[in-house]
């Protein structure tokens, strides 16, 4: 795609990851006032987020399948107008049913922007600067994390939760105003089909394979960051007014991960992908260990969201190239499969609280699925090679 200002575009689609980052994320720094507020305990409060998870995992299959031939500007600012209502919902929700129901239909746009700003964000440069483009995007998700997250859980705990929803409501009509003013208007691909692409996408091997490792891979961070005020203030022993450093401390994390998996792209995606797999097995771990200690905490969970951003990034690259022709699925189905992580994660973290093991027990939950995906992407290395073997004869 020729564009004269590529940055400015890719900045508006950039805002509307943070818009996304912003509202997916806010409602765990507020859980315990969510849970108040519709009179649930948290744990049970908890399903609000997966509730949003698995509407992601719904949406981006059925929008990616529809949308494959639509012009992909309209599509941005369509998806981000929905997303915004439904969030205006969610902060009006008079109870926990209205507000769960909010919940999944505000996720059901959001994995299919992603792909469709991935998609128009490598088509505005060269081809060997398409991770970094696709980072950029990514990047405004993990900024999200330090500046919209804290400044959403302050709000929800000064003004009151609903407040944070109608803060998400705003920021995505002010995407809708960037998309519209800097994202140059294309004609869609009319020989796209999205039959043709479901049939070519999920027939192959290596995209299942692929979506496993971010779907139990990637559930790890969300076990750990669906309770981390509860973790921080009833396992750390500090005040509530802590729990936003907290949060911006994952924040960061995400950032500089984000940053970090743009610049390892270029080296290998796979060894990316398998040095974040490992690293982070082993910081699950010392979360747990680290929680009891209050402050000591604050690190780990930097470093935990830093490698879960590598796996990201290089999930959606990896994905994008094992897709052969069924590039819309291809750049969308990345976020379904993490957005699985997400409701995986946070339902096995509210288990394990709910039977008793405490607030750090879903760290051990993280290192488990972790290890998991490290295991799925070394089946994927071992299948890649036998049909390479098979072709080559």
């Amino acid at each position: 795609m020729s564009h004269a200002r590529p940055a400015l575009a890719i900045l508006a689609l950039a805002v509307g990851g943070f818009t996304i980052g912003t509202t997916e994320f806010m409602t765990m720094g507020v859980l315990p006032e969510v849970a108040e507020g519709v009179d649930v305990s948290v744990p049970t409060a908890g399903h609000v987020i997966s509730a949003y998870a698995l509407g992601v995992v719904v949406g981006v299959p059925i929008l990616a399948f529809f949308g494959a031939a639509l012009p992909r500007r309209a599509m941005l600012v369509w998806l981000m107008g929905a997303y915004g209502a439904f969030n205006l919902l969610s902060a009006f929700a008079p109870n926990f049913e209205v507000l769960t129901a909010a919940r999944f239909l505000d996720g059901l746009p959001h994995g299919a922007y992603f792909g469709v700003a991935s998609l128009v964000a490598a088509s505005l440069v060269t081809p060997e600067r398409r991770g970094r483009a696709i980072a950029s995007v990514m990047l405004g998700l993990s900024i999200a994390n330090v500046v919209g997250v804290p400044l959403a859980t302050f709000l929800g705990q000064q003004v009151g939760w609903r407040s944070t929803y109608l803060l998400g409501g705003l920021l995505a009509l002010v995407t809708m105003a960037m998309v519209l003013a800097a994202v140059p208007s294309v004609p869609g691909d009319s020989e796209a089909s999205g039959r043709k692409e479901a049939r070519e996408f999920f027939g192959s091997l290596q995209v299942w394979l692929t979506m496993a490792v971010g779907a139990v891979g990637f559930g790890g961070m969300f076990a750990v960051y669906s309770y981390i005020a509860k973790t921080v203030t009833d396992v750390g022993g500090l005040e509530r007014g802590t729990v936003p450093v907290f949060v911006l401390a994952l924040g960061l994390g995400m950032v500089v991960g984000t940053w970090l998996a743009g610049e390892l792209a270029a080296w290998s995606v796979y060894r990316s992908l398998i040095l974040s797999g490992t690293t982070g097995i082993g910081l699950m771990l010392l979360y747990y260990l680290a929680a009891p200690g209050g402050w000591a905490l604050l690190p780990v969970a930097f470093l935990v969201t830093a490698t879960g951003s590598v796996l990201v990034v290089n999930l959606q690259l990896r994905l994008m190239d094992v897709a052969g022709g069924a590039v819309t699925l291809g750049a969308a189905m990345n976020h379904a499969a993490l957005n699985i992580a997400n409701a995986l994660g946070a339902w096995l973290g509210g288990l394990v609280i709910a039977a008793g093991y405490g607030y750090r027990a879903p760290a051990l939950v993280g290192a488990g699925l972790a290890t998991v995906g490290v295991a799925i992407l070394l089946v994927s290395a071992v299948a890649h090679k036998r049909t390479t073997a098979v072709r080559t004869a």
